[in-house]
């Protein structure tokens, strides 16, 4: 048995109590809280002392919730009935309720760019954030198959550009292709250096399962996209990025929801008004591809016509993917493109 524990040591002890074992649907008496001293902390305490320590948390700012109760007590000294308060049902409201914690978790688990291990680390945090019982709904993810490939450098990448874009430097580096030996090769200028990237970082955005940097690479004008699982050797340098308005597609400032509905998968290149027939059983997954900016007319019993600001790159992308329920009307040169390529695609499949 391990030595007793001193006085001072007890108010952290009942506020790890409150922390494990409790929360909305599982609460503590103030004998169940003296229990659980004696047995697992080996230190003994009576119920006025775990009150008044309780009291000297609610006073430092944490939001413990309990249940009071009256009862006729005799007074010891003259044997009279008394009005006695009773305090109980005691329970630490948290910062983050299990169905936040859900959420979190899940997204954790859906995303395709944290490494296993640390996204494992990630879920037992934030498992702790709720009561021992919420830990046990969640025991399976321990068995998260690793079967993704990693960068281990993500974590580091995104506090150096967090630490770049709130001081407007500049950073360098390397960025990465994947090869048939499932790892990252760095890019290479002709006489075979490995190739530096100096870029202006503006934001971090997350889309697809994947965290991308929106930036400038300095030697153009043009917004770029990276991947932040394809960097390497980051650093941030002194020198101050370049303002927005030199930026073609940045000249207004980045206004993230609308670069995102216009960028759907990321791709760099000037945005263009599209406009497509589409059958009106995808209008949902129009709407989640390119927010409700999208403007609906010529509806029909079947179809919509939809008019759309998009990327052009990421719209033939988009038309290939939903070929079977759409048709571009215009620019008729896409619409001739993602003919060219459905047709490529069919010779592909008749080739022996």
């Amino acid at each position: 048995m391990s030595a007793k524990q001193p006085k001072k040591q007890l108010i952290l002890n009942i506020l790890d109590i409150l922390k494990k074992y409790t929360d909305e649907d599982h609460r503590l008496s103030q004998k169940e809280i003296v229990d659980i001293l004696k047995t697992e902390y080996n230190m003994s305490a009576d119920r006025k002392s775990v009150r008044r320590n309780i009291l000297d948390l609610i006073e430092l700012g944490y939001e413990i919730e309990y249940s009071e109760a009256i009862r006729m007590v005799p007074n010891k000294a003259t044997g009279e009935l008394e009005e006695s308060y009773i305090w109980s049902d005691f329970y630490l409201v948290r910062d983050f309720s299990d169905s936040e914690l859900r959420l979190l978790i899940d997204s954790l688990l859906f995303s395709k760019h944290i490494p296993y291990s640390q996204c494992k680390e990630l879920v037992e945090k934030l498992e702790g954030l709720s009561s021992r019982y919420f830990e046990a709904k969640v025991k399976y993810i321990r068995t998260m198959p690793d079967n993704s490939l990693t960068n281990r450098q993500l974590f580091f990448t995104i506090d150096v550009l967090d630490e770049a874009i709130s001081r407007g430097r500049q950073v360098a580096f390397s960025y990465n292709r994947y090869g048939t030996d499932k790892k990252l090769h760095q890019e290479k200028n002709a006489d075979g250096k490995v190739k530096e990237y100096i870029v202006n970082p503006y934001q971090i955005a997350a889309t697809n399962g994947r965290y991308y940097l929106i930036a400038n690479y300095d030697k153009y004008d043009n917004v770029s996209h990276f991947r932040l699982d394809r960097i390497t050797d980051i650093k941030m340098l002194q020198t101050p990025v370049k303002s927005t308005k030199q930026v073609k597609g940045l000249e207004h400032g980045l206004y993230l929801p609308k670069h995102m509905a216009e960028h759907v998968y990321m791709f760099s290149g000037e945005s263009i008004p599209v406009t497509f027939k589409a059958k009106k059983y995808i209008v949902g997954d129009v709407l989640d591809w390119f927010g409700k900016d999208v403007e609906f007319s010529d509806e029909t019993e079947d179809e919509i016509t939809v008019r759309v600001t998009v990327n052009e790159k990421a719209m033939r992308r988009w038309g290939l993917q939903y070929a079977l329920h759409t048709k571009i009307i215009s620019p008729q040169s896409l619409a001739e493109q993602i003919k060219d390529d459905l047709n490529s695609a069919i010779e592909n499949y008749n080739a022996t």
